[in-house]
């Protein structure tokens, strides 16, 4: 419903921010990652997710789409609830989360306060997949997403290319080549193999 809410940081802490919106102040869940990289600056700038429930609404915010993307991914898996996903994102930065899945090591997601071997290893199995498919790490940025490959993607499909093929085009450069790769030199390669 909410995509980011853009205003006056009012107060922080590690569990939540309060964001004053043209007069109406926003009270987000927050994990210590987002806390950590969200700024003293007075402006500031959440992208959320809302959850609806019988006895409450809960707005989470996090630093950027990528984060909000893996607390999505966590919560489609039966047995983790929202507060279990901001814990997970609380206790290891959403890179060495995804990595973790990825990597089949349940052992890192056991080391997390309130998860077991059972609920480790139902995120793995049921997120395994998706991680790999949807999300390439980058080191350098910090994000899950890697916004070059995105922006090419987007422009190849324009270009009329079929999007499967452009992605499998541009995994393969991004393994060969590395993700430091500027949008430009991604469609260049892509155009050269396509």
């Amino acid at each position: 419903m909410y995509e980011y809410i853009k205003g006056r940081l009012v107060e922080k802490n590690p569990a939540y921010a309060v964001i004053d919106c043209n007069g109406v102040a926003f009270y987000l869940n927050i994990s210590v990652y987002t806390y950590s990289r969200l700024g003293d600056d007075e402006n500031c700038l959440l992208y959320t997710h809302l959850v609806v429930r019988e006895d409450a609404h809960m707005l989470f915010g996090f630093i950027d789409t990528g984060e909000r993307d893996l607390f999505r991914h966590l919560i489609s898996v039966s047995g983790v609830g929202v507060s279990t996903a901001r814990i997970i994102l609380s206790s290891l930065n959403p890179m060495e989360v995804a990595q973790a899945i990825v990597d089949g090591n349940a052992p890192v997601l056991q080391r997390i306060k309130g998860i077991g071997s059972k609920t480790a290893e139902r995120i793995i199995i049921d997120l395994k997949n998706k991680l790999s498919r949807h999300l390439i790490p980058s080191e350098k940025s910090g994000v899950l997403h890697n916004t070059n490959r995105e922006e090419a993607l987007s422009a190849l499909s324009i270009l009329g290319f079929p999007k499967v093929l452009a992605e499998k085009v541009l995994s393969k450069i991004i393994e060969a080549e590395g993700s430091g790769l500027s949008v430009e030199q991604l469609i260049k390669q892509a155009l050269r193999m396509l």
